[in-house]
């Protein structure tokens, strides 16, 4: 008897402590949460404070919108928009355009040059007068305030600061031409006898010329083709069938008709006043006398092989005050400036001699 109550006692102390955990326990009910208020002794809704619900909210609201940013990214990445595709195009053209007009401005700025060379020569030779200073022409387009605008730009910055550079010079080196021309205008129209009488042409026309213009022997020191060995060369050679007309390189007058076998063989010697004369050497043929005025174009002999001479060709001199100079910076007529260029080199590789 006393065995089976003491087993009912634990029993009900089994029963009691059970039920007292789950009283002291929370609940949850569907959706909502309950838990037993031993001061009430009954069961509470729970009630989630509005700080926690927030920082619910808002850690949502976080993940949803860092998920969808980085699926944007992915997709404009391997999946352009139809508008993106149509940019990406666009900047390709405007990239090979760009390319095409630097190409443009290298050629502008090219033939420019060339131009601003020439121009210094006809300042030099033609007037007497010193060109432009290189520094001048050279100088900078200062000023860092004009990029400021495009600096900003970090991918294409420099690119526009470069190509902006390089149209501001051109276009003050154009102003600069511009004012240049002006003058030597100005100073032919005060000077027209004396660029009439000055050399300006070639004394063979081109289209007679029996080599390409490339293949001149020029001014400077050539190996003879006779002794083999180097010397000044005073002019130029162009080489010509016997026979072709040697016209006058300015006005002037006849002041040296020669006739020999040795030397420059039958050759002649025009005054253009102003210090300058020519030489017209190797003749076949000599069409004027001693004293005779000529004009430029006009035509005084032919061209031949006589004197010191391995083959039929003219060699032809300028001197200024008896001293010869390089006939190349009086050669202007009819050539572009790339024929130019082609004349300059020509006349300037070592090479042999005619005479």
């Amino acid at each position: 008897m006393l065995q089976g109550g003491a087993a009912g006692r634990v029993l009900l102390h089994n029963i009691l402590s059970s039920r007292k955990l789950f009283f002291h326990e929370s609940i949850k009910m569907g959706k909502e949460k309950y838990f037993y208020n031993k001061q009430t002794l009954q069961y509470e809704k729970h009630k989630v404070p509005l700080s926690k619900r927030v920082f619910q909210v808002f850690g949502f609201v976080s993940t949803v919108l860092v998920t969808a940013v980085g699926l944007l990214i992915l997709l404009s990445r391997f999946f352009p928009s139809p508008r993106e595709q149509a940019l990406s195009r666009e900047l390709a053209q405007a990239e090979y355009k760009y390319n095409l007009l630097s190409d443009k401005v290298a050629l502008m700025d090219k033939a420019l040059t060339n131009i601003h060379e020439r121009d210094a020569s006809i300042h030099r030779v033609i007037f007497g007068i010193e060109p432009m200073d290189d520094n001048v022409w050279n100088g900078g387009i200062g000023g860092s305030d004009h990029y400021m605008d495009v600096l900003d730009y970090n991918n294409t910055g420099q690119l526009i600061k470069q190509s902006e550079q390089k149209v501001r010079k051109l276009a003050r080196q154009i102003a600069l031409e511009s004012k240049s021309l002006d003058t030597i205008q100005k100073l032919a129209i005060e000077k027209e006898d004396r660029l009439a009488s000055i050399p300006s042409i070639k004394p063979i026309r081109e289209d007679k010329i029996k080599r390409s213009i490339k293949n001149l022997s020029g001014f400077g020191m050539r190996r003879h083709p006779i002794h083999k060995v180097m010397r000044m060369h005073t002019g130029i050679d162009f080489p010509a069938r016997t026979g072709t007309p040697i016209q006058a390189t300015g006005d002037g007058v006849v002041v040296k008709v020669i006739k020999k076998k040795s030397g420059y063989g039958k050759h002649v010697v025009i005054d253009h006043g102003y210090g300058y004369k020519t030489l017209y050497g190797h003749m076949s043929k000599i069409n004027v006398k001693k004293g005779q005025k000529v004009t430029k174009g006009q035509i005084i002999g032919k061209v031949g092989n006589t004197g010191t001479s391995t083959g039929e060709h003219l060699h032809y001199e300028v001197r200024f005050k008896n001293k010869p100079i390089n006939p190349i910076d009086f050669i202007l007529d009819g050539l572009t400036p790339i024929e130019y260029q082609h004349l300059v080199n020509a006349s300037t590789a070592t090479n042999q001699s005619f005479d």
